[in-house]
């Protein structure tokens, strides 16, 4: 399972949600739903332009979470 951490990195940085959708040329709802729903998932290219703005990596953003079920 994936979880978003984009949340956390725009309160690390001191961004607000409008400024990283107005630099990353996104809508604010989008930008606004990958801060207040964790196991969103938007398009790839949706994260990597957050990623861009916020000078962060993709993995910065994404976090791996095992499945308890998960066997190694």
């Amino acid at each position: 399972m994936y979880r978003l951490r984009v949340k956390e990195v725009i309160e690390e940085q001191g961004k607000t949600v409008g400024w990283v959708a107005r630099k990353a040329g996104l809508s604010d709802s989008v930008v606004r739903r990958m801060v207040k729903d964790p196991g969103y998932m938007p398009q790839v290219n949706t994260i990597m332009q957050v990623a861009r703005v916020l000078k962060c990596r993709v993995e910065d953003l994404v976090e791996y979470i095992p499945d308890e079920n998960e066997v190694e």
